[in-house]
């Protein structure tokens, strides 16, 4: 069995294959110098491994793409039985307000530990610098030679369907082949799956900061509001969550959120758009107005300047001020009606305007990849080649920040090694 791919899907799969099939040769290729990489560098080095949510309805609707294939997936294995698995080899998680969870230890060592003890314990074999060149399925089997190049003498034995080319030319032939290769940024890097028969749908960037060159806001950088809400104007897309400043445009999971469901939509308009924000979501345009005018009774005399009524940063409220042409030593019982709708339409709908986008280059989430209609949820089995399994986000599935894409990458990992090692155990 050979996995392409040393992620976190590619990773589980092989460790889970061979514990349960302990006569499975395990072979795991990772084309990098580097095993795990976005499990050492997600949620700031602490590992977010999965989400606090125990019913799958509730859990797939953080699901832009594949919602309904992760509810079969689901079923098998879950986040309850994510957090198990780690308990049963000593790594307890923790889970904090927002309903991330992460190691107790607050360190993604402590994942990769974890998985490189269960990898040594029972032999998988890891081959780093293995790039799949091509990768061939031939029905009975092949020849003891591929191409004209001599297979591996430990695997020239017996006649198996799948033939791999590396990158330093050499050959491996395998029964099983699961490929984990994490996502492709193009549609291009998917040809040698495409000439198996899949088609894909195509690669776009999800996870993506909101680029606001020159606007006077990116001086703020670095302030934070733990709520507010963002909507794409001329759409249906909303979202709420924390949102940052910084000195490119808006970040924060908020922001996260909503390129992930804008993914496509996005795309297509080249990145180009206009988002209004609401940085007191708790309240519109009609009911803040409301609340103003209380608040001029209640602290008439008070400068507007020195008493932010809604516990925004207060660079935050001095640039709305500012903003809106309210002089901050104005009094509250002073406020003229035309700067107070300034101050409400700034607070609750300022619009910007979003020329580009940043993504995190370590935690890149593409929206794309292999057919869902092509693959078995209830094996992550191939439907157009036998014994070809896909695992992680190499499928057309994912979620928005909060370990929801490594959950499924350890449900998916999980079901194809126990496809894998349930095929062999009925021969």
């Amino acid at each position: 069995m050979v996995v392409i791919g040393g992620g976190a899907a590619g990773f589980f799969c092989a460790v889970n294959a061979a514990r349960m099939h302990p006569a499975l040769e395990v072979i795991l290729l990772e084309k990098t110098g580097k095993l795990l990489s976005k499990v050492k560098v997600s949620g700031g080095g602490r590992c977010n491994v999965t989400h606090s949510c125990f019913s799958i309805s509730d859990m797939v609707r953080n699901y832009p793409r594949g919602a309904n294939f992760l509810k079969k997936t689901f079923h098998q294995f879950f986040t309850t039985d994510t957090i198990q698995w780690y308990a049963d080899r000593g790594v307890s998680l923790k889970t904090e307000e927002d309903g991330r969870m992460f190691p107790v230890t607050n360190s993604s060592q402590t994942i990769i530990d974890c998985l490189m003890r269960e990898a040594n314990k029972y032999g998988v074999e890891i081959r780093m610098m293995a790039d799949v060149k091509s990768m061939k399925y031939e029905v009975g089997g092949k020849k003891d030679e591929a191409g004209g190049k001599k297979l591996d003498e430990a695997e020239n034995s017996t006649q198996r369907p799948f033939t791999l080319e590396l990158s330093d030319f050499r050959i491996l032939t395998s029964d099983f082949v699961v490929i984990a290769c994490g996502g492709y940024h193009k549609l291009s890097q998917f040809s040698w799956l495409q000439q198996l028969g899949h088609s894909i749908a195509e690669p776009v960037p999800s996870l993506f900061t909101f680029n606001m060159p020159g606007n006077a806001i990116t001086q703020l950088m670095g302030v934070s509001v733990p709520q507010a809400a963002i909507k794409i104007t001329g759409s249906n897309l909303t979202a709420k969550g924390p949102l940052l400043i910084t000195h490119w445009g808006l970040s924060g999971p908020g922001v996260l959120r909503l390129s992930a469901w804008g993914a496509r939509e996005l795309a297509m308009g080249n990145w180009q758009f206009t988002i209004m924000v609401n940085w007191l979501p708790e309240y519109n345009e009609q009911t803040l107005r409301e609340y103003l005018q209380q608040l001029r009774f209640d602290i008439a005399s008070q400068k507007i300047g020195n008493r932010n009524p809604f516990n925004l940063p207060q660079r935050l409220w001095q640039y709305l001020l500012q903003l809106s042409g309210i002089d901050e030593d104005k009094r509250w019982a002073d406020l003229p009606a035309k700067e107070q709708n300034k101050l409400i339409a700034n607070c609750c709908a300022q619009e910007f305007k979003v020329q580009g986008k940043t993504t995190f280059k370590e935690e890149f989430v593409t929206a794309g990849g292999i057919q869902l209609s092509e693959v078995d949820a209830n094996t992550m089995q191939s439907k157009v080649v036998p014994h070809l399994y896909f695992a992680g986000e190499i499928l057309d599935v994912d979620g928005i920040t909060g370990g929801f894409n490594f959950q499924h990458a350890w449900t998916s990992g999980y079901i194809a090694a126990k496809a894998i090692a349930g095929e062999l155990e009925g021969k």
